[in-house]
């Protein structure tokens, strides 16, 4: 049970963090962007921006089957 502790306090400090730099204009791209390449947080970011590309790509090439589908058919 301490483990879920740590991990809710530093899911806490974490999201506390977020909301103080977010308001101080902290801009998270600009520190990944000046990490090591191959460090762990830009390594996770890079991907995780590829997942939301290709997570929009699909959406786009999904719409035009969803609205066609969503038509109603005269008969």
């Amino acid at each position: 049970m301490k483990w879920l502790a740590v991990v809710l306090g530093l899911a806490g400090i974490v999201f506390v963090v977020k909301r103080m730099a977010m308001r101080r204009g902290f801009d998270f791209e600009k520190v990944i962007e000046r990490m090591p390449e191959g460090s762990p947080p830009k390594w996770m970011f890079g991907n995780i921006s590829a997942i939301r590309a290709n997570t929009e790509r699909i959406i786009e090439l999904l719409e035009p089957k969803l609205e066609a589908s969503a038509e109603p058919n005269p008969s």
